[in-house]
């Protein structure tokens, strides 16, 4: 069972495919894992048992008569709770959206039942997406299966504990500062935040307008076991929608696979941002063995390129769009208390934020036009252990600095500030999990490729991958390598 459980998506929906195993089997094997260790992670927050074992009947009902769901069929997925499901409750951990059921799927979410998958459940998210711890006024706080006296990050903690801990094969998430990123970096996964506009969000909760600058930063993406498993769920979820006329019609093709000693690797763990001491020596340990493997690799980060300004414009459109809803009161208040430039709702300063974005976005695009994936830290800690807020800024949790071996970083730079400026350019990300830190907790890396070149970056992931070796599992949950 533990063998099963642990499988890539790829894996299973072949082993379904070719009846070396049936969908029912899967899904009971997962469902007797949930059962046995969600109590302690709180990571799957809604079930749907009922429903998921008589889909998964259905599915080897349709294998027996010869017919195919998809490329996905009989595959049990989880899906974060900020997306809406058709008939399971979707709450984005909002109170007021506490005992909210659609009657529709979101687009990725319907993308993945055509494709054959199974909807096991939903996973826990913060309140409103809005923190990078996972602790949710509805559903509690969730732990980190490598040592759950640790956070799994956020906003989709719960989904990345469920990929690690084998509670769940694919998990559909999303990413509008790192969402995606951190908690596959904290819990040691693969997570893909895929181009701008690539795939459409329709659905995501609370429903909100769609379009403009900072629609463009939020990404809808998979968490998985695997690169391939990353292939496959992007493969599916993106493609233009008449939802969302912002979505481009772009063909995925697979490039053709080129060895490693073609590729051209550059990486930094220096932006301005101190880190931990076993993230340097895992990123500098990971470049030395690409290297020895034939990879071209150097030292390098774009001349024009500022992070602390990137990050200073995710904030100025995050929070311009936070405060157009607010009443006059509540931003003058905002303005008082010193987010003087997030609450400055003049069309002046956010055209030239406009022009410092697109400018950062060339910047971004001229140094990547001579490599083929830039590698950065993903944050500057592995997993810390749990904080509590220090005061609250409406339902968002305020938290006190983050220790970087001994030196107090703001939480919001320690988390985002590596994440945050390619939400700001566009541009894909894989994150992927090279080395451990000295107390056993994952460390991962940002691999990021040009815009639009996702498959092309994926491709260039898969390589890298090989250099890292098999997946690790967290012990205690079986599977481990």
């Amino acid at each position: 069972m533990d063998d099963l459980v642990f499988c890539t998506a790829t894996q299973i929906t072949a082993a379904i495919r070719n009846r070396e195993v049936s969908a029912s089997e899967v899904l009971a094997a997962q469902l007797s894992h949930i059962a046995r260790h969600n109590p302690a992670l709180n990571a799957i927050v809604t079930l749907d048992e009922a429903g998921a074992r008589q889909r998964a009947k259905e599915a080897d009902d349709a294998l027996a008569r010869g017919e195919s769901w998809g490329p996905l069929h009989g595959l049990p997925v989880t899906i974060k709770d900020f997306f809406e499901t058709a008939g399971l409750r979707s709450t984005c951990s909002h109170k007021p959206l506490a005992g909210n059921v659609p009657q529709q799927d979101a687009i990725a979410v319907a993308r993945l039942r055509a494709s054959g998958a199974i909807i096991l459940g939903k996973t826990n998210l913060p309140e409103l997406a809005m923190d990078f711890q996972t602790v949710s006024p509805l559903f509690g706080r969730t732990n980190n299966p490598w040592d759950v006296s640790c956070t799994p990050g956020g906003s989709t903690g719960g989904g990345a504990a469920a990929v690690a801990a084998g509670l769940s094969f694919l998990e559909l998430a999303s990413d509008l500062a790192g969402s995606i990123r951190i908690p596959a970096h904290f819990c040691g996964v693969y997570g893909l935040t895929p181009t701008g506009n690539l795939v459409p969000k329709t659905g995501s909760l609370p429903r909100r307008a769609s379009g403009g600058t900072l629609s463009s930063f939020l990404r809808v993406g998979p968490l998985a076991r695997s690169v391939a498993d990353l292939q496959l769920c992007l493969s599916i979820i993106a493609g233009p929608d008449l939802r969302e006329p912002e979505i481009l019609p772009m063909a995925l093709h697979t490039p053709p696979p080129r060895p490693l000693q073609d590729l051209r690797i550059a990486w930094t763990d220096d932006v301005g941002i101190p880190v931990t001491a076993d993230t340097q020596a895992s990123l500098r340990s990971f470049a030395a063995k690409l290297a020895e493997q034939g990879c071209h690799v150097e030292v390098g980060r774009p001349a024009d390129f500022d992070f602390g300004r990137a990050r200073q414009l995710h904030n100025l459109f995050l929070f311009t769009a936070i405060g157009a809803q607010l009443p006059a009161m509540a931003r003058f208040i905002g303005r008082y208390l010193g987010k003087v430039e997030a609450f400055d709702l003049s069309l002046k300063r956010y055209l030239q934020a406009e022009s410092e974005r697109i400018a950062l976005t060339a910047a971004l695009d001229s140094f990547l036009a001579g490599w083929d994936a830039w590698l950065c830290p993903v944050t500057a800690t592995p997993a810390f252990k749990h904080l509590a807020p220090i005061r609250y800024a409406g339902p968002t949790p305020i938290y006190g600095p983050i220790q970087v071996d001994g030196q107090a970083l703001d939480y919001g730079i320690a988390n985002a500030g590596f994440t945050t400026p390619f939400n700001v350019t566009g541009h894909p990300v894989v994150t992927m999990p090279i080395g451990q830190s000295s107390q056993g907790l994952p460390i991962g890396v940002q691999v990021v490729g040009k815009r639009w070149r996702d498959p092309e970056l994926l491709a260039v992931a898969a390589q890298l991958a090989e250099v890292c070796g098999p997946l690790r599992h967290p012990p205690g949950y079986g599977g481990e390598v």
